[in-house]
């Protein structure tokens, strides 16, 4: 890696999920203005408004139109109209 292009500023900051009020500790540089207190101790807190904890797609509350492919789909629909011209 090159020397002097990488930030020297990582620490551990707690990410704060609004909706789930889940909680992530990780390293980052990302720039907050709040702290949080956990066990007598502050962090840095950046909040966030959705996560894998909240997010539908994470969550299994993701919706599917529909398994069938177009093709099937439209050979469904039109087979009887289409066997009069073959």
């Amino acid at each position: 890696m090159k020397k002097g292009i990488h930030p020297n500023t990582y620490r551990v900051v707690v990410f704060k999920d609004i909706a789930s009020k889940n909680k992530i500790f990780c390293k980052s540089t990302v720039e907050t203005k709040n702290v949080i207190k956990i066990k007598n101790k502050l962090y840095p807190l950046y909040k966030m408004e959705v996560s894998s904890f909240s997010h539908p797609t994470y969550k299994g509350n993701r919706k599917y139109i529909n398994k069938a492919g177009r093709i099937e789909k439209f050979n469904y629909r039109y087979s009887s109209y289409m066997k009069q011209f073959i």
